[in-house]
């Protein structure tokens, strides 16, 4: 029978494309990751791999056996929480992960609930952006993941997770403090503040500030949207901000905001295809959804 571990491998390397991003995605030195994918082929007869340039890429034999991988570790997922599901009382480690602003709005009374409501529950928490999340979640080094999606954009969700959007956070423009502009257009001479580059969120500004007839003056750049909110209210740069943050901050979204301009991001909970039933997973759900809802 072949070996489930060396399986879930070759499932790695062909979701991160290659045997370096799969030890690195599962804290394995490349050496090890390349020994055990041979062993592998061993055992399954047939070669799984084959050499591209310094690279490898799969097989077909190699990308059939990966696609069965994942069929699997799905079926030991589901085995998994169903046999949680057996146990009344919420317990183990829970091991979540959430990007900045729910991480600095939610996370600690989330956390605070799930330790009043289950004291079994181990909760353990890390910051991290949306992709960062998706990549430590399919490699089994998070168990849940709160992620955001700006308009017209889309996070490449593995298949293996699955994903549940619990609220939509409308997202306004906001113009340097004392500024007399009332439409987007009029902000085409200030600065702006937006995410780093690379983000779905400055690639969205972008998108939208182009669509109004210009090209955002981006004199600054951080992941850290209450910064961006600051650097509103100091009256030096514009910026998209979500009601989630600027209620959060105890700022007045309507006396702010440009009132020609409303979209809205999506907030996610994640967590691998067949936890979504185990009980610590779904206690964690719940604990976010009553936060966002209130």
């Amino acid at each position: 029978m072949l070996d489930v571990r060396k399986l879930v491998l070759l499932r790695e390397v062909q979701l991160r494309g290659s045997i370096s991003a799969a030890a690195q995605a599962l804290s394995y030195s490349h050496s090890a990751v390349s020994q055990q994918l041979s062993a592998l082929e061993a055992q399954a007869g047939v070669p799984l791999l084959e050499k591209v340039g310094r690279g490898v890429r799969l097989t077909n034999a190699g990308e059939e056996l990966a696609r069965h991988a994942e069929d699997i570790v799905v079926i030991l997922e589901r085995a998994e929480s169903d046999l949680a599901s057996s146990d009344t009382n919420v317990r183990g480690v829970l091991r979540l992960a959430a990007f900045t602003t729910v991480s600095r709005l939610l996370v600690p009374g989330v956390i605070s609930r799930l330790h009043e409501l289950h004291p079994q529950l181990d909760v353990r928490y890390r910051q991290v952006e949306p992709e960062t999340g998706l990549r430590l979640l399919s490699s089994r080094r998070i168990d849940v993941l709160m992620v955001d999606t700006y308009p017209g954009t889309s996070h490449s969700t593995p298949p293996d997770l699955h994903a549940e959007l619990l609220m939509e956070d409308p997202i306004r423009v906001y113009p340097p403090a004392n500024s007399n502009a009332v439409r987007l257009e009029h902000l085409k001479r200030v600065r702006w503040v937006l995410e780093p580059g690379g983000t779905e969120s400055n690639a969205w500004t972008r998108t939208i500030c182009r669509q109004n007839g210009f090209e955002p003056d981006v004199a600054f750049e951080s992941p850290d949207l209450l910064f961006h909110l600051r650097m509103v209210q100091a009256g030096v740069a514009a910026a998209f901000l979500p009601d989630l943050l600027v209620r959060g901050a105890g700022v007045d979204v309507a006396s702010a905001a440009l009132a020609d301009l409303h979209h809205l991001r999506g907030i996610s909970f994640v967590c691998r295809s067949g936890a979504e039933r185990r009980p610590s997973v779904t206690a964690c759900r719940a604990a976010f959804a009553q936060l966002l809802a209130n």
